[in-house]
């Protein structure tokens, strides 16, 4: 059977090789006579499978030893919350606002500390990200947030901030949701950074915490106990059940990165030189077209999500029909921004790109 390429946002496509093995796994894994799914999460079977799972995903993101990884549930949304719970101390906490999801985050950490605004793209439709030297960083922010990647704006940090150079010493959290393993991290510049795992590593239930262990124990009273990282870092992961499938899943796809190869690169370092390429396939067909256009400063477009609208939007039933006709879909962009999005995570092979980009070319040449 020959697959349609899925553009969701997320929950997106997750690579062929990782639903095969998962679909021949569901009834027996590895001779157990059990699916993962009906696994103890405290049996030796599953502890394998998640002790695999965090050895691969801190060798793959060159976690340093000194940082926790957890594995959680509630998505990016819940972690809004979970963040400033775990760390404001009920302070001041500062936000870089650059799109949807971090305006989203700066909204949530209100009810739990006292939320400022530290620099805001807003001024430019969420186009740009404001000059790292002109933000208005306090003195004693318990830490500082922002969103690496938006994913409904296409607005990504290239580089991290470095907080020190700024003159600021606070820890700096990003919500890399949509680009986690798409490129590595300097964990150097980063205290805490999270992110659902439904874009590039698996389905919707999982979420990844990345966190510096000095940060942990200073979490509000109030904070759920299941919620409080130091609790889910002492136990594992497993003071409650945690979202088992996704691990299992996460685990399987850590493995197929692991295998990529990209000429002499491996792993997420051949994952970042194939984004780049599909990048500039698809941003280099929209910049010379007459028909489609993206708006983002090209200093910050995101490599894994693309918007573009067409010049004649009276065009746009047209166009999405057309393409789910030639298996292009979900290429409708979000209802607050409007317009189409491409998303082209790791799972999004360059043909695939190539396809929506000869589709385009071809609907362009019709429309004319």
């Amino acid at each position: 059977m020959t697959r349609p390429y899925n553009f969701s946002a997320g929950p997106a496509a997750i690579p062929e090789e990782v639903l095969q093995q998962a679909a021949a796994e569901m009834l027996d894994w590895q001779g157990s006579g059990m699916g993962v799914m009906e696994m103890s999460h405290r049996g030796k079977e599953f502890i394998s499978i998640y002790e695999a799972a965090e050895a691969d995903l801190r060798s793959l993101l060159a976690v340093p030893p000194n940082f926790k990884i957890l594995f959680m549930q509630g998505g990016g949304l819940a972690e809004n919350a979970i963040v400033p719970l775990n760390l404001s101390q009920g302070g001041a906490v500062d936000f870089v606002v650059t799109g949807s999801w971090s305006q989203k985050s700066f909204k949530e950490a209100g009810k739990y500390a006292s939320n400022r605004l530290a620099a805001s793209g807003e001024a430019s439709n969420f186009t740009s990200v404001p000059d790292a030297a002109s933000w208005k960083l306090g003195s004693d922010a318990a830490y500082v947030h922002l969103c690496s990647n938006e994913t409904i704006h296409g607005v990504e940090f290239q580089q991290l901030p470095d907080l020190k150079a700024l003159g600021c010493n606070a820890p700096l959290v990003i919500d890399f949701s949509s680009h986690v393993a798409s490129r590595p991290v300097d964990w150097s510049r980063v205290g805490l950074a999270f992110g659902g795992a439904q874009k590039n590593i698996g389905p919707a239930g999982l979420t990844i915490v990345i966190v510096r262990e000095d940060l942990l124990g200073r979490a509000l009273p109030v904070c759920p106990t299941a919620f409080d990282y130091k609790t889910v870092a002492d136990n594992q992961s497993m003071f409650n059940t945690p979202p088992t499938w996704g691990i299992y899943m996460a685990g399987l796809t850590f493995q197929w990165l692991q295998r990529q190869t990209e000429g002499s690169l491996t792993g997420v370092a051949a994952m970042e030189a194939r984004n780049i390429a599909k990048a500039e396939l698809l941003y280099g067909y929209i910049d010379a077209s007459q028909l489609y256009a993206n708006k983002v400063d090209k200093a910050y477009r995101s490599r894994m999500n693309v918007p573009f609208l067409l010049r004649d939007e009276s065009r746009n039933d047209a166009f999405l029909a057309g393409a789910k006709a030639r298996g292009l879909l979900q290429l409708k962009g979000h209802k607050s921004v409007g317009g189409m999005r491409a998303s082209i995570y790791n799972a999004m092979p360059l043909a695939g790109v190539q396809a929506l980009v000869d589709y385009m070319r071809e609907f362009e040449r019709t429309s004319a």
